[in-house]
């Protein structure tokens, strides 16, 4: 069963797509730019406070399904310029902790909006912490 995630605490899609989908016990979500939910606008130019809108965002939709940074399994980090490395990567600590998830960095040419910084996120659902909604192996 697929359902659709929304809430306004993280920017409304720019196009045809979800915020994010849960399929069973896995929670896709969409890349997040840094558009201020309210305006829709990108937060600033400066790579360290788009990063903290990005993670801001995902934190929101995780929440909408009672979940939280600590469940994502693996985020995709989307760049326009790789030397925003660094400093992406100390706000991105401040977020995971402990058990960091798996994680892929990729440079790009551009991203929509001419957002510096983009974050999916796939997170994981254990059942402990929205109510057992976790998918049943039946495979035998």
């Amino acid at each position: 069963m697929k359902k659709i995630i929304s809430t306004t605490d993280a920017p409304a899609a720019i196009g045809p797509y979800s915020q994010a989908v849960r399929a069973g016990s896995l929670v896709f979500c969409a890349g997040q730019v840094p558009l201020d939910p309210k305006t829709g606008q990108i937060v600033s130019e400066d790579i360290v406070e788009q990063t903290k809108r990005v993670l801001d965002s995902v934190t929101a939709i995780l929440k909408a399904e009672n979940l939280t940074m600590a469940n994502v399994v693996k985020t995709t980090v989307f760049l326009a310029d790789f030397g925003d490395f660094q400093k992406m990567n100390e706000v991105y600590a401040t977020y995971f902790k402990d058990n960091p998830p798996a994680r892929s960095t990729v440079g790009v040419s551009t991203l929509p909006k001419n957002a510096r910084v983009e974050i999916e996120a796939i997170a994981f659902d254990d059942g402990g912490s929205s109510g057992g909604k976790t998918a049943s192996d039946t495979s035998g």
